[in-house]
């Protein structure tokens, strides 16, 4: 199994979640134009006014994937 990292960004207030929907369409995109394969995506509700988008990278791509997207903060990615 390799070992991911999660990107997280944080979104916050009433539109926090479509705010996390939308962000992750452009994360599909990029993934898309950087021909990234099996990358999982996703949004989840932290609380009511708290969403997250992620995006789960292989370790060896973390640096480079780190200065470019910015992510808010990141985890270890259980799959």
């Amino acid at each position: 199994m390799t070992e991911r990292i999660k990107f997280i960004w944080d979104f916050h207030g009433p539109n926090g979640k479509p705010t996390a929907e939308h962000h992750v369409k452009h994360l599909g995109e990029f993934i898309t134009i950087k021909q990234l394969d099996n990358i999982p995506l996703g949004v989840e509700q932290i609380s009511s006014t708290h969403h997250i988008a992620y995006m789960a990278v292989e370790k060896e791509m973390v640096d480079d994937l780190r200065a470019i997207l910015k992510p808010n903060r990141g985890q270890h990615y259980k799959e």
